[in-house]
């Protein structure tokens, strides 16, 4: 790693760490990521008897509602269970070969050099019918613009290839457009995981519109009691799923590995 590579990653390091300590005081934040994990894992019985591996865990509270899942990320933090680049997951001796159930990724796709290639790759650790979900932004008319304008990460769907053409810090590096365009509008570059996932069994949901917004996020909390949030979610989910294409700011995709 060069001097310039060292001093983003340890940038995204730095950052991670503050960011955990923020997520885990802002109670409404972790009720929105209690119902997404509820949302995304309704259609796995038992999963807390499932082998479950999350990508990009740096930041992610997961594993306080799941305590059985293997942790891991890019970056080198104590609480993770492994580090890994997870483009090289298929060489990953650490994790058998097919003994996977699930594989999971909240807001990490779009931070990832090359998406397709690290979605081919995870299959070589996936179980036969072993199943990704994935939560990435949603571009609707709502979300759009808080996305370009008032959020720190690039929108770019000016693109030829789902791929990253300059990589700094594996948190800093991003386009958000990247998971919405393989999933949306580019059936093309969907077409390229047929081979390895049932493509007929990709299944999309929509979660929530602006709830996530009104927590603060990652990086503030902002002051709403909590009785109001609950309220409020109940509402901002029931938006999202019934008109997407105006309200909803996050999608979840769930795809089901062929071997």
């Amino acid at each position: 790693m060069n001097a310039g590579s060292q001093q983003f990653y340890q940038r995204d390091l730095d950052q991670t760490l503050g960011n955990l300590q923020r997520l885990r005081r802002n109670r409404n934040l972790m009720l929105w990521y209690q119902e997404l994990y509820r949302e995304m894992f309704r259609a796995v019985p038992d999963i807390a008897q499932k082998r479950v591996l999350e990508i990009g865990s740096g930041t992610s509270p997961l594993k306080m509602f799941l305590p059985s899942v293997i942790t891991s990320d890019v970056l080198a933090l104590e609480h993770l269970s492994m580090v890994f680049d997870c483009h090289n997951i298929a060489d990953l001796s650490e994790v058998t070969n097919h003994s996977i159930d699930v594989i999971t990724l909240t807001n990490v796709l779009h931070h990832l050099r090359d998406p397709i290639h690290f979605l081919r790759s995870a299959t070589r650790k996936l179980a036969k019918g072993g199943e990704v979900f994935i939560l990435e932004p949603y571009f609707s008319v709502l979300s759009y613009p808080l996305y370009k304008l008032l959020h720190h990460e690039s929108v770019d769907f000016n693109i030829s290839r789902p791929v990253l053409d300059t990589a700094s810090g594996p948190l800093s590096s991003s386009n958000q457009a990247m998971p919405h365009m393989i999933f949306f509008s580019r059936p093309d570059w969907l077409r390229e995981l047929g081979d390895c996932y049932d493509l007929d069994e990709t299944h999309v949901k929509f979660f929530t519109s602006l709830a996530y917004m009104v927590t603060g996020g990652i990086s503030r909390v902002f002051p709403v009691p909590h009785c109001i949030y609950r309220s409020y979610l109940v509402l901002d989910r029931f938006l999202a799923r019934a008109l997407p294409k105006l309200f909803a700011s996050f999608f979840c995709v769930r795809l089901v590995a062929k071997r």
